[in-house]
């Protein structure tokens, strides 16, 4: 996908398999009103990444925060406790593949920094972050 082009097939399939799987995991963990609770404040993100290998092709990074993604993304591109890879070719966030999910648990959040990264990665895509 190139930085200004709309999603691809592949891509929409990979945001629909990410947010049911999630959902259901998130739906059997919620408390039984479905009220969130003061602990979730955490967020994950993904950043689209330019050409971070310098072989033509984009990729992602996956994060998590306790601050709003937009913010954690300024802070990457003024090097505030950055990740080099976003600093150097972060394009946008992609929030189709995030904004569904958000706000969780730092638990949560953890886990499905690993789970969104490991999803991408199946799917050929070159992701940086996720741990």
């Amino acid at each position: 996908m190139t930085a200004m082009s709309m999603p691809s097939c592949d891509e929409l399939s990979a945001i629909d398999d990410i947010y049911h799987s999630y959902n259901e995991r998130r739906r059997s963990s919620r408390n039984v009103a479905g009220i969130r609770k003061d602990s979730d404040h955490h967020n994950v993100y993904v950043v689209y990444l330019r050409n971070p290998k310098k072989d033509g092709r984009a990729g992602y990074y996956v994060g998590m925060t306790g601050l709003s993604p937009e913010r954690r993304f300024e802070n990457h591109k003024n090097g505030v406790k950055a990740a080099r890879v976003v600093k150097r070719c972060g394009e946008r966030l992609v929030p189709k593949l995030y904004a569904h999910l958000n706000p969780m648990p730092y638990a949560k959040a953890k886990e499905m920094e690993v789970f969104l990264a490991d999803s991408l990665r199946k799917r050929g895509y070159v992701v940086y972050g996720g741990h």
